[in-house]
Formats: C-alpha cells, sequence, structure tokens
C-alpha cells in the first residue's frame, strides 16, 4: 500500500516524464528558402514554423496561407492565421 502511494506521488512531482512532446507538422518547410525562422506550438501541440517571406518569392513548402503582408503563414488551423501580418490575403493548396 505504502509503495502504490509512493509511486503515485513520485508520478504526480514528474508531470513532465508523461506530458506529450510537441511534434513537428507535417511538411516543415526548408529553412535556407526563409528570410525569418522561429516556430511555436499550436494548440494540439505541434511545432509550427511561423509566419515567413520566401527568398525567392515562391511558396514556401508547407505553406497554407500567404499574408497581406507577403508573408507565407504555415498555420494549421484558419483561427489567428496571419493575425499579426495584416491578415489572410488567399488560402492556398
Amino acid at each position: 500500500m505504502n509503495r502504490a502511494i509512493l509511486l503515485l506521488l513520485a508520478a504526480l512531482a514528474c508531470p513532465t516524464l508523461y506530458a506529450k512532446a510537441p511534434s513537428p507538422a507535417g511538411n516543415q518547410p526548408d529553412e535556407v528558402q526563409l528570410i525569418e525562422h522561429g516556430s511555436y506550438t499550436n494548440r494540439d501541440g505541434n511545432m509550427v514554423h511561423r509566419p515567413a517571406h520566401s527568398q525567392s518569392g515562391k511558396v514556401p513548402l508547407g505553406a497554407t496561407a500567404k499574408c497581406r503582408d507577403g508573408s507565407y503563414s504555415f498555420s494549421q488551423h484558419h483561427r489567428g492565421t496571419c493575425s499579426r501580418h495584416g491578415g489572410v490575403s488567399a488560402w492556398l493548396g
């Protein structure tokens, strides 16, 4: 009985052992093709590249929307996409 309680307390004291690690999104853009870099964890726990401009001006791999400031978003949800980039200019794919 005491052992079970100790195991339970240990598990509760170390929640990071059981936490879901952020998983990378499907089609990750090629960093070399982008001007801005960085990512965020979305509401599903997926790592998503932050909106970025492409070096060539072409649509980068994995882009889901073009923002009004000319950057490309890799968002997996419509809500909030391009919110700090003037809003969505066009949805892609």
